[in-house]
């Protein structure tokens, strides 16, 4: 197991994912709460890349509940049959839709407890939420996250829920706001599953994983 990081490692950590990039944005395309939360659903098991793709055929005609109740489960899955699980996520999408207007207005709800009842929103997708749509303080711990928390010496868990307690507790206040986003991009194209770039890595400095692939030549 990695050694675990020391706080003035932690706060250099993301003082150097600051400077490399200071207002990191996630890769879903949406554009109001419902839109990104949609997206996040479908996100599950696929691409952000496929994803994007299926919403630009269906967000142009279904972007509130009201037009996706309307649109239908049929005329959902038709858009995104592109994408894994598309008939599962049609359903939970129409069921979401319903529930958003039965019982919010037709609004996403700024509550933990309610969106984990919504059809098809489980904590991950929560915390995402929460924290790109209305700027809340959470970490969404995917694979990209859970695999760096743990090989950089961070924070580690042998869950995710264990992952983003241990990352509330570990991470400045100062740094919360963008932890999400910039833990999973580093994760998704630096400090990879099989091969960590680690030589193009920012932070590399802080980091304890012992062995740190070479440059490429």
């Amino acid at each position: 197991m990695t050694r675990r990081m020391t706080n003035a490692a932690v706060e250099g950590f993301f003082a150097a994912l600051e400077l490399s990039n200071p207002e990191p944005e996630g890769e879903l395309d949406w554009s109001s709460p419902f839109t990104l939360l949609v997206a996040v659903v479908l996100s599950a098991q696929a691409t952000d890349v496929g994803v994007n793709k299926a919403t630009r055929r269906l967000f142009p005609i279904a972007d509130t509940p009201q037009k996706m109740l309307a649109l239908g489960e049929e005329g959902v899955r038709d858009c995104i049959k592109t994408i894994g699980l598309f008939n599962a996520k049609a359903k939970n999408v129409i069921a979401l839709s319903a529930k958003l207007i039965e019982e919010h207005g037709g609004e996403v709800p700024r509550d933990r407890a309610d969106l984990e009842a919504l059809p098809g929103v489980g904590r991950k997708t929560a915390n995402v939420v929460l924290n790109i749509a209305f700027g809340e303080p959470t970490i969404a711990v995917d694979t990209h996250l859970f695999r760096l928390a743990n090989r950089t010496g961070m924070a580690s868990g042998k869950t995710p829920l264990a992952v983003e307690q241990a990352l509330l507790k570990r991470v400045p206040a100062h740094y919360m706001q963008h932890v999400h986003h910039w833990l999973i991009l580093h994760g998704r194209y630096i400090c990879k599953a099989r091969k960590p770039e680690c030589w193009r890595c920012v932070a590399r400095a802080f980091c304890n994983y012992p062995d740190k692939t070479p440059s490429v030549s």
